[in-house]
């Protein structure tokens, strides 16, 4: 049997992350297959804050933002999967290896953030992320998370 794929509009990624404008980095979720996998969309436009300064002459993407992109499309896994939005868990990175970036991402590009839990123990979870322009890897890397419950009592 073959698992239903889901898709997530913004006000949707808003109930799994607690991320906002600027820093919420994903735009829609597509073929999420709970506990294993997803694909975040970012449109990437040119009023973006962080292209006021990288670079004025060449507005290119910053690296650590397609990653953290892709941390966010792993944080909507782990949160649809374990229902975080309903007991207040986060996501927060613990690692992240192998980072290598392919080409650059500019405004008017289209990111496609395959992202792929690799194995999960506890509420440690490890990932896989590729970031694609069109056809063409952009990033890739391998990332850890962790799951944080929040104490209801504070």
């Amino acid at each position: 049997m073959t698992q239903e794929l889901l898709t997530l509009g913004i006000n949707e990624i808003q109930e799994c992350l607690p991320h906002r404008y600027p820093m919420l980095l994903i735009d829609k979720v597509t073929e999420l297959k709970l506990g294993e996998s997803a694909v975040g969309i970012k449109n990437v436009t040119f009023n973006e804050p962080f292209f006021q300064g990288h670079f004025p002459a060449r507005p290119i993407m910053p690296g650590v933002l397609i990653i953290e992109a892709m941390g966010q499309t792993a944080g909507v896994i782990v949160s649809k999967t374990m229902n975080l939005e309903k007991s207040g868990g986060l996501v927060y990175f613990m690692a992240i290896d192998g980072v290598k970036f392919r080409k650059l991402v500019e405004p008017g590009d289209t990111l496609h953030l395959k992202v792929y839990k690799e194995k999960s123990r506890g509420n440690v979870w490890r990932f896989k992320g590729e970031a694609y322009v069109e056809e063409v890897l952009v990033a890739e890397g391998s990332f850890m998370a962790m799951i944080v419950l929040e104490d209801k009592n504070k």
